[in-house]
């Protein structure tokens, strides 16, 4: 089973740092989009981390320009997008690719060892990550934050 814990990442403000960051944590991974049909999800991801973020779970958002050209902006401009219109305060990361030749190397660790494997089909695709940093859940764009699907994959990595 793959770890993600040591890939490199940046956050929206440029800081180089690792998912090593959130060691101990239960994270989910979403690829994110200003412009997009599921963009409302914004909203039912900040209050996910607020439900789950005093027992250890953080919401890890990711811009993503790669699903419709729908995540056109800047990193200060997605940030200032998020924080206004959504009340966001999960962490927010530079934008990347989720496919193609310049794939993230995150998206291309998460797509290669996750069930099932395979490409992120669009914005708002979502995996979760263990305490240890192993993918332990993938979830479509259709399946919405507040979903019993999501939620008890959530809590029950968080009583692990």
């Amino acid at each position: 089973m793959a770890n993600v814990s040591d890939i490199a990442v940046k956050t929206i403000d440029g800081a180089d740092t690792t998912l090593s960051a959130y060691s101990g944590k239960v994270t989910l991974i979403v690829n994110l989009a200003s412009k997009c049909g599921y963009t409302k999800q914004y909203t039912s991801l900040e209050a996910l981390y607020q439900k789950y973020k005093d027992q250890g779970f953080e919401v890890l958002g990711f811009p993503c320009n790669d699903y419709g050209a729908q995540e056109p902006g800047t990193n200060e401009e997605i940030k200032k997008f998020a924080c206004e219109n959504y009340g966001a305060t999960f962490d927010l990361f530079d934008k990347v690719h989720a496919k193609g030749a310049e794939q993230h190397p995150l998206y291309a660790s998460l797509t290669s060892n996750a069930d099932p494997t395979g490409d992120v089909q669009w914005n708002f695709e979502k995996f979760l990550v263990s305490k240890t940093g192993e993918i332990v859940g993938r979830f479509g764009s259709g399946v919405t934050p507040e979903s019993a699907e999501l939620t008890g994959a959530i809590e029950a990595q968080l009583a692990k």
